[in-house]
């Protein structure tokens, strides 16, 4: 982690780190005496940073610097520091690099209480640290010519040619462990090499690296290597979170089920067993949920995500045996739903005296739904009884979750256990509009009726709610308001792009396409890798989004957003047990023409390509696999989205 001056100083959140720990604090560069004046810092990776300093050999030179002095900083402890001489005579340049580090924990860095530098010794080519947290040390090749641990100082004499280079190397490693692989950098990454191009120059970009920030993020299971999830993001999260491990592979579906299978084989091994309340739970952190309700149970979360995830996986492709394996774990969450509500109507907090949240309804709605869809399919009982619940709760919802007002109306963010409405509007209100994926290419229903359903599009898409650079977590005009909140005023990318995919598909084009314009405006400032998160500052003429100092980046479900937000575009709705595809593309085409290529649906590689007007063609499928015709009809009376095959070709089209 570094600032854009490129000098790790030891302040805030400065450092190489690994498995949570801090292994370097401080590297800090003088050439000649002089620290190199920063001119620009950019991440060329997900997993690495590039930074460019100047200085002038003679202060009797002129203005125009000489030397150039070039820093690639590498996630794996790798930098390499080159100086470049344009000066027309030979340079003797001392340099000399400043190293320490404090072998804090992130905890306690974040705490602010991570404690002063330790003393170095002297080690092989480098200097090394220890103490009880464990040690660390720092290599470099050439080896310097002076070595001063008391200072933490390594020394060189370096000679430049004009026009010539010299080049350091420096190396952070634990002692006794090598460098670190990416498993995303394997041949057995999971995701598909997808690809976009159109009409905006943006959305090329955005896939890229989206799909870097992701494969950067793999984790592997140490006792079962064959299965990889995601950690949740850099640097507050370097390790599995459930619920945003299933959420981004649920996103990242496009890209091929193998990440979903793996996130939910490595899950399953956590369920908990046994008798008691939690049986059937996958166990999880605690999570801030604003200035208005406790913190939430994430583990809530995960464990109704563990069965729609399964579901929406089998319609992508997942093949039949390996969803079979995986039912056993996914009834379990369902038997706890049922058994968490109870004779009631609501599945509860798990904490006595808790509110009943509303996004928590919408995801156990989900969970019954397609729960109960995977139980049919595979011959297993309960999905009738998932149905009558779901339908209670549906009917019970919209009559006790809405607040009617004179500007419409909107849903409560949670009721208290004495029945008072929580009236704060949020981006958690999304969750009403991600209602999973059904057989055939339709959408399971959702909690709200269609009146309710526009009133909420109206809200998302308003000056309270839309920022201008996408969904802030909390309408300005509410109570507690913080542009930077994490869940109550900050953009969170995940939760916009869930909006987009909601809104478009309830036929909300212009909301979703100004969100969907707005978070791509972001991305561009952020050089197309999205942090998590971001303040919630009104977006104006010649301004960019604040960063928010502590946002993950990359962050997985930031990344797999950047999927959803272009696959949203195209609307593509598998039913691979079925053999068919269905296509809903945005039909207002809001970034003109895109074309995704190396998509993965059936298995196999799927193309699309949505032309101006909004009409759908897909230019590459599994063989076999049929377009389904899905006829739109607007407010005019024209209708879209009728699919025919041409004859002969290979391609199907979708048309007006």
């Amino acid at each position: 982690m570094s600032t854009d001056q490129g000098q790790l100083t030891g302040r805030g959140l400065d450092g190489f780190y690994r498995a949570g720990r801090r292994m370097l604090s401080r590297c800090q560069i003088r050439v000649a005496g002089r620290e190199p004046l920063a001119v620009q810092a950019r991440m060329t990776g997900a997993d690495r940073a590039r930074f460019v300093g100047t200085l002038r050999s003679s202060p009797q030179a002129g203005p125009d610097p000489d030397v150039v002095v070039e820093r690639t900083r590498h996630a794996d402890g790798t930098e390499r520091i080159t100086l470049h001489s344009a000066a027309a005579r030979p340079l003797r340049l001392p340099v000399e690099v400043a190293l320490g580090t404090d072998l804090a924990d992130l905890g306690a860095i974040a705490g602010g209480t991570a404690g002063p530098e330790l003393p170095a010794t002297v080690h092989a080519c480098g200097l090394r640290w220890s103490s009880a947290k464990g040690t660390s040390a720092v290599t470099a090749d050439p080896p310097p010519a002076d070595a001063l641990a008391s200072a933490g100082l390594l020394r060189w004499e370096l000679v430049l040619p004009p026009g010539g280079s010299a080049t350091i190397e420096l190396r952070v490693r634990t002692d006794g462990t090598g460098p670190v692989r990416a498993v995303g950098r394997a041949a057995t990454s999971p995701l598909a090499p997808a690809r976009a191009a159109g009409d905006d120059p943006g959305v090329e970009a955005l896939l890229r690296t989206s799909i870097e920030d992701l494969q950067a993020l793999l984790l592997r299971d140490p006792a079962h290597p064959s299965d990889i999830h995601l950690a949740a993001g850099a640097p507050w999260r370097c390790g599995l979170a459930p619920a945003e491990a299933l959420a981004a592979a649920r996103m990242t579906l496009p890209l091929g089920t193998r990440l979903a299978a793996g996130t939910l084989r490595t899950l399953a091994r956590t369920q908990l067993r046994g008798q008691g309340p939690q049986s059937g739970m996958i166990p999880a952190p605690m999570r801030d949920a604003g200035t208005h309700l406790p913190p939430g149970c994430t583990g809530t979360e995960a464990t109704l995500l563990f069965p729609a995830l399964l579901a929406e996986a089998r319609r992508w492709g997942l093949p039949e045996p390996e969803t079979e394996e995986l039912l056993p774990a996914a009834e379990r969450c369902l038997t706890w739903l049922r058994t968490s509500v109870g004779d009631g109507t609501y599945l509860p907090d798990p904490q006595p005296g808790g509110p009943v949240r509303c996004e928590t309804q919408a995801h156990a709605h989900r969970a019954a739904l397609l729960g109960a869809d995977l139980l049919d399919a595979f011959g297993r009982p309960g999905g009738a009884e998932l149905r009558h619940w779901a339908g209670a709760l549906r009917r019970a919802f919209r009559a006790d979750f809405w607040i009617d007002d004179l500007g419409g109306g909107r849903p409560a963010a949670a009721r208290a256990p004495d029945g008072r409405l929580v009236p704060h509007l949020g981006a958690a209100a999304v969750h009403l509009l991600d209602t999973g994926l059904l057989g055939g290419g339709e959408l399971a229903p959702g909690l709200l009726d269609r009146v309710q359903t526009e009133q909420l599009a109206r809200l998302l898409g308003g000056p309270a709610m839309d920022s201008g650079w996408g969904l802030r977590g909390q309408g300005v005009k509410e109570a507690g308001h913080n542009l930077f909140g994490h869940r109550s005023g900050a953009v969170r990318v995940h939760e916009t792009a869930l909006a987009v995919a909601g809104l478009a598909t309830a036929d909300y084009e212009k909301e979703a396409s100004a969100l969907l314009r707005g978070v791509l405006a972001a991305a561009a400032v952020f050089g197309h890798r999205l942090p998590d998160m971001y303040a919630g500052e009104r977006r104006t003429d010649g301004s960019a989004p604040l960063p928010h100092p502590a946002a993950c980046r990359p962050a997985a479900t930031a990344a797999a957003a950047g999927v959803v937000l272009l696959t949203t575009l195209a609307g593509i709705r598998p039913d691979a047990p079925a053999g068919t595809v269905t296509l809903r593309p945005v039909r207002s085409a809001p970034l003109g023409e895109i074309v995704l290529t190396g998509l993965r649906v059936a298995g196999a590689p799927f193309s699309v390509r949505v032309s101006r007007l909004g009409l759908a063609m897909v230019e590459e499928a599994a063989d076999g696999l049929q377009l389904r015709a899905w006829p739109r009809t607007t407010p005019d009376g024209t209708t879209w989205g009728g699919a025919v095959r041409p004859a002969p070709g290979p391609n199907w089209i979708s048309h007006r």
